[in-house]
């Protein structure tokens, strides 16, 4: 009787691990246990709420103030009995332009496309000559005082004038509008770069080249090793302020000396009375501009430091 009791949960508990089903029990009493377990993650996960503070700082502003432009817009457009274009107006003449920007009827007509490429393309030619003469000055008035002091009353006289004074230099130099032009957006935009990497030199820490000297290193490693890397920050900031000025200078010079181009664009919508395109063309200069500038910014968050992201 004893031994019947002590034998008989035991001998139940071998036939239930012994029978086939046994392996199937354990298996669903697993998924049993992991659905159970799932279920009670997604239960205690909490739902992350709409960011609603977020999007009314960064989207809502820029909204209404492009609403309050189009707003004085409007009424300055009503209040002179329409000389100055509707929103509307112009907007429907943008559509008409934009369907085919790249026509061409004649060197003088062709499509808003075209002349943005024209301007772009003097832009860069003169833009990156002003780079390749301007970052390397930067470095030699910022790594040597003696012609730091001797180029510094230069920049300052130089750098004040208006880009238009340039033109007709240009103009008697190279006998030709594109290449004066060209000369126009190199010597306004050089100053911005020679300046800010001059700078960027003279604020290394002196610490770091007081190791340069003791580990006794070439001019080429000082440069490429110490000042480019403490100096890029300051060197891109200099660039930026130069694609600025370029894009500016380039209209200015265009209307002057003619040709295709944007600013030249502009001049010839005025010969001809073509309010409605010039405004579009001022929306298409500001775009453009800020595009420039948004590239440069992501350039810069790319190879700079945290400060110059933030």
């Amino acid at each position: 009787m004893v031994s019947a009791v002590f034998h008989s949960p035991r001998g139940a508990s071998l036939d239930a691990a012994d029978s086939p089903l046994a392996p199937k029990m354990i298996a669903t009493a697993t998924m049993d246990t992991s659905a159970s377990t799932l279920k009670d993650v997604k239960m205690a996960t909490p739902k992350i709420p709409f960011d609603w503070r977020g999007f009314w700082r960064q989207v809502v502003p820029p909204i209404l103030g492009l609403g309050l432009l189009i707003g004085i817009w409007a009424i300055v457009s009503i209040t002179t009995a329409s000389n100055i274009p509707s929103p509307y107006d112009t907007f429907q003449q943008a559509v008409v332009l934009f369907s085919d920007p790249f026509y061409r009827k004649g060197p003088n007509d062709q499509g808003v496309g075209w002349n943005v490429l024209a301007s772009l393309q003097r832009v860069a030619l003169g833009f990156g000559l002003a780079a390749l003469v301007g970052i390397p000055a930067g470095f030699a008035i910022g790594r040597f005082e003696f012609l730091g002091r001797m180029f510094n009353p230069l920049i300052s006289l130089l750098r004040p004038v208006s880009p238009l004074a340039w033109l007709p230099i240009g103009l008697m130099v190279f006998k030709g509008a594109n290449p004066a032009a060209i000369w126009t957006i190199f010597i306004c935009s050089i100053w911005p770069m020679v300046i800010n990497t001059a700078v960027g030199v003279q604020r290394v820490p002196q610490d770091y080249m007081n190791v340069a000297r003791v580990l006794n290193l070439s001019e080429w490693k000082i440069v490429t090793k110490i000042l480019f890397p403490a100096v890029l920050p300051y060197m891109l900031t200099g660039v930026r302020l130069a694609v600025g000025t370029a894009w500016l200078v380039i209209v200015a010079a265009e209307m002057l000396t003619g040709g295709v181009g944007i600013g030249f664009w502009v001049w010839d919508e005025w010969n001809n009375l073509n309010v409605k395109n010039i405004i579009i063309a001022i929306f298409v200069i500001g775009i453009v501009g800020l595009m420039l500038e948004y590239a440069l910014i992501k350039l810069a968050t790319a190879f700079t430091f945290e400060e110059v992201k933030s």
